[in-house]
């Protein structure tokens, strides 16, 4: 791999990298960040995603020569700590960025054609939370996320960071328009269940065994107001996870981590 040592900061091939921060101008450049080594391994193991670059501290290159080894055509930047806290305006402990390059948006339709289960979100406004879900869609074997107009970017850096990677490497595609989509996946067969603490769902168990041969489809909601009464209405069922008295409710990521490891098993 080319690595260039750099010390200035000023240094043009390291431009895009001052707007780490900012993640509208990064998605205007067609652009996202990788941040930590764990994350910019996967991002460079994942070859349907771009890489456009690296930057990186001596300390952080060593874990990754062996990966960067095998791409030759990969722009390794090598900076001290100081520049790249400096270019980025933060404190970048972890010592490892690296840009990708925006993937043509997926459609649906596409995503749903080859996979029996897919999480969908509405709503979803926390960075955390949209990660903690991608997390557990790739760890329980959810084959695709859609996501409805109002949720994070699964590209927004923290989300990234949040899902350890794996929102590079699970399909995801915009749920558009909302909540039809649902629908069409109700025509389609699919089985769509929206998870909320309502006393009128059915517990989640006691779905699970009648469905456990059919496409399904989970749908959680935002994190105050859960899942909105016209995506209730266009869901083939209502489910629940009993919890002591005195809790209201789970956190969304939480809920829907449940509710796909109770599909999985």
């Amino acid at each position: 791999m080319p690595i260039v040592r750099i010390e200035d900061p000023d240094d043009p091939r390291l431009a895009a990298y001052r707007n780490v921060p900012d993640h509208r101008l990064l998605t205007e450049q067609g652009l996202f960040v990788a941040e930590g080594r764990l994350v910019v391994r996967r991002l460079i193991e994942v070859r349907r995603l771009a890489t456009r670059s690296v930057m990186v501290t001596d300390t952080a290159l060593v874990p990754l020569l062996d990966l960067l080894d095998t791409r030759q055509e990969l722009p390794v930047y090598l900076v001290p700590q100081a520049v790249m806290n400096g270019i980025t305006g933060f404190n970048l402990h972890r010592g490892c960025l690296a840009l990708g390059e925006r993937p043509r948006p997926s459609r649906w339709r596409e995503l749903v054609t080859d996979t029996r289960r897919v999480v969908a979100l509405e709503r979803v406004g926390n960075a955390d939370n949209v990660g903690s879900v991608f997390r557990s869609a790739s760890a329980f074997g959810v084959g695709a996320v859609l996501l409805e107009q109002g949720c994070t970017d699964p590209l927004y850096r923290k989300a990234i960071r949040t899902s350890m990677g794996t929102a590079l490497a699970t399909p995801f595609a915009a749920a558009e328009p909302w909540p039809d989509v649902l629908r069409e996946l109700a025509r389609d067969g699919w089985v769509v269940i929206a998870m909320t603490p309502s006393i009128g769902a059915q517990p989640l168990r006691a779905i699970v065994p009648a469905i456990a041969d059919c496409q399904v489809v989970v749908v959680v909601g935002h994190e105050g107001d859960g899942v909105s009464a016209d995506a209730l209405d266009a869901c083939t069922h209502q489910a629940r996870i009993p919890m002591t008295s005195g809790v209201d409710s789970l956190n969304v990521a939480t809920a829907a981590a449940i509710a796909m490891y109770e599909l999985s098993v």
